[in-house]
């Protein structure tokens, strides 16, 4: 019994949906998911729980009232559990993240005290559905900023890949078109789960159900390419480091990349084709709850679709890490999608 409570006050089931946020954002970055990577997804996981067991603590009262089979008002969690346990979650996101570097600590600082912010103050104000967005364009930042940290100066002569290239330290501006994405898919389930206790609202369900199109449509446009440039996949990138190290040097200089090396190779037909797919799989996710709680915005409908937009997320990771190139991170994130939905049946993800 208490272990069931405690996973219905930490939404294990949603759990599922964080990883995919950290390895979007390495994808962005033009790197490999590395040792930082899975720091800033162990971070991310720690806040996103110590969000769930807050927002709980907060809402004890009403939920006393509205849901009163939720842990808390039930009595099988005592509040001074829950709150306990929020704050030692967050000091572990904050420790995973610091042990990623500088950058990443910032950016898990900007998060925690968005994620405390919301629960505590912003949830029931207009400012609620962007404090939430924000969370989660965050989240992406800190995987896009914490890869790369970790590693030694590499340099080009000894690490293939895309690190060859020029390590990716964590670029925060090839990661804010994905964030935006993220964040504004989150906005719209946001509003719409402002009504999920009572129902009654059409205009969150059928807002939502157009962002949800939008960002279908421009995530399935296929990975994006630098300005004057083609962009180059992993494979691509391992040619040009391995072509590099074949270029003739004076002793003790740094190889560079020669003009004289072979154009970057074309992309190939999967990274052209699975954004359009996995944009598709995310539309599907989403809209048809979304559609249903249009027309019907009873609590249980309205109810449905919250918990469509959240395991729609998954995709949304994928086809943005797709995007970015990295396929075989993009079919990581879409491996989870079976364990959340076998979760989702036995522990509610709302």
């Amino acid at each position: 019994m208490t272990a069931r409570a405690w996973a219905e006050l930490l939404r294990v089931s949603a759990l599922f949906t964080v990883p995919g946020d950290a390895l979007a954002g390495a994808a962005t970055t033009g790197g490999r998911p590395d040792r930082g990577t899975a720091l800033a997804v162990g971070a991310s996981l720690c806040l996103y729980e110590a969000g769930m067991a807050l927002n709980d603590w907060a809402d004890r009262d009403e939920d006393a009232v509205d849901r009163p089979h939720r842990p808390i008002p039930s009595g099988r969690i005592a509040p001074g559990a829950a709150l306990a346990a929020a704050g030692a979650l967050t000091a572990a996101g904050l420790g995973l993240a610091g042990c990623a570097g500088r950058r990443p600590l910032t950016a898990a600082i900007a998060l925690a005290a968005t994620v405390w912010a919301y629960d505590l103050r912003l949830k029931h104000t207009p400012a609620g559905p962007a404090a939430m967005a924000a969370a989660r364009s965050l989240d992406l930042l800190l995987g896009a900023t914490a890869t790369g940290t970790t590693r030694r100066n590499p340099g080009l002569h000894r690490t293939p890949g895309p690190t060859a290239l020029g390590p990716a330290r964590g670029s925060v501006r090839a990661a804010l078109g994905a964030a935006a994405a993220l964040g504004a898919h989150t906005y719209a389930v946001t509003a719409v789960s402002r009504n999920e206790a009572r129902g009654g609202s059409t205009a969150a369900p059928l807002a939502a159900l157009a962002a949800v199109a939008a960002l279908g449509a421009a995530t399935a446009r296929g990975q994006r390419r630098a300005r004057g440039a083609t962009a180059v996949p992993e494979s691509g990138q391992r040619t040009l480091a391995a072509a590099s190290r074949a270029v003739p040097t004076a002793p003790g200089t740094t190889p560079t990349v020669s003009r004289r090396l072979p154009a970057s190779p074309g992309l190939p037909p999967t990274s052209r084709v699975l954004p359009a797919v996995l944009g598709a799989a995310y539309v599907r996710t989403a809209a048809g709850p979304l559609a249903h709680a249009a027309l019907n915005p009873s609590p249980p409908l309205t109810q449905r679709a919250v918990g469509g937009g959240i395991r729609a997320m998954i995709p949304l990771q994928a086809a943005l890490a797709a995007r970015s190139g990295a396929v075989g991170t993009a079919a990581a994130v879409m491996g989870l999608v079976p364990l959340a939905r076998a979760l989702a049946r036995k522990v509610s993800p709302t």
